[in-house]
């Protein structure tokens, strides 16, 4: 009988990782999550299936806590999705985004590489990395011009993942993943702000939805379908580095647009714009193409924008349904 695999998790608790979690678990695997102790642990989104995963405490800012770690639990797989992961945090607290994001990465591979070199590593990486972008659509060789913390520290952790594969032989890839959302996304980031209001909205609960620059356009996704492109990854004979992407961009003004219409309401009538919700360096359009992963990982996405824009609209009139 073949050995069970081992999948170590970090950021287990955030959109990704309990996606991911849930995904690796219906594989057969034995799952652990990283997350780091504090005195209110962040479990909601991992509720369902806390009876199945293994969580193991650790943090990517200490090295040591982190060869503890993958020491006691020798995984096959090292899923690497843990950062300070909101655009706009990042220009507040800049160190701290390349603390986490940067050189927490670095500390992952370095544990890996000591401990566990046979494991094959994940690193997620981010299309904010293409920032003021020098081609449409962004592939695997587009030039990276990163203009946030955040894009700037996925960067310094996309090519330490890269140096580590060339210069030490490990099986290290990163997934340079566009926007992916779901209901689980953080109420911090503009989709889950839409959806959210356009139900309050519609229920009576709120009034006004104040948003930053509805231009900017973005590839949104399933986070669903995109965990599955991480697993996907580490199954392959080589490694390698994929864009993940659905090939489609939309608006902020867009997705309004279509969360309103879910609730049958006009956005014009709802939504305002804030000069303060606006970032310092806007990353204006980020279209993916994914042909890559479509042609050796045999990766697609399986939700429609449409699709994704009213799941997520769903499950927030859902919640107000239930807290009746």
């Amino acid at each position: 009988m073949s050995e069970r695999r081992r999948a170590l998790v970090t950021g287990l608790t955030g959109q990704d990782g309990s996606y991911l979690a849930e995904f690796l678990l219906g594989k057969g695997y034995e799952v652990f999550g990283l997350v780091r102790r504090s005195s209110m642990p962040r479990l909601e989104r991992v509720q369902g299936i806390l009876g199945e995963v293994q969580i193991v405490y650790g943090d990517l800012i200490d090295q040591s806590s982190l060869q503890r770690v993958m020491g006691d639990c020798r995984p096959h797989e090292i899923y690497n999705l843990a950062a300070q992961s909101f655009v706009p945090t990042s220009f507040a607290e800049p160190v701290l985004t390349a603390e986490v994001t940067a050189l927490g990465a670095t500390r992952m591979l370095e544990a890996m590489r000591h401990v566990c070199p046979e494991a094959r590593f994940y690193q997620a990486s981010s299309s904010e990395m293409f920032g003021a972008v020098r081609e449409t659509p962004q592939n695997e060789l587009t030039p990276f011009v990163p203009q946030s913390p955040y894009g700037l520290s996925k960067l310094y952790a996309h090519w330490a993942t890269v140096q580590h594969r060339e210069a030490y032989g490990v099986f290290a890839c990163s997934g340079i993943l566009f926007n992916h959302e779901s209901p689980r996304r953080g109420e911090e980031f503009v989709t889950r702000k839409i959806a959210k209001a356009a139900a309050r909205i519609s229920r009576g609960l709120q009034e006004v939805l104040y948003l930053g620059n509805l231009d900017a356009r973005r590839d949104w996704g399933f986070a669903g379908d995109y965990v599955r492109a991480m697993w996907l990854m580490l199954q392959a004979d080589e490694a390698a580095d994929f864009v993940i992407a659905t090939g489609e961009t939309n608006s902020v003004r867009d997705f309004c647009s279509r969360a309103f219409e879910r609730v049958g309401l006009r956005w014009e009538d709802h939504v305002e714009t804030q000069e303060a919700l606006i970032r310092p360096l806007e990353v204006d359009l980020l279209v993916g193409d994914a042909s890559l992963a479509e042609e050796r990982l045999g990766w697609e996405p399986t939700i429609t924008f449409e699709g994704l824009v009213e799941m997520m609209v769903d499950a927030e009139l859902a919640k107000l349904d239930a807290s009746e």
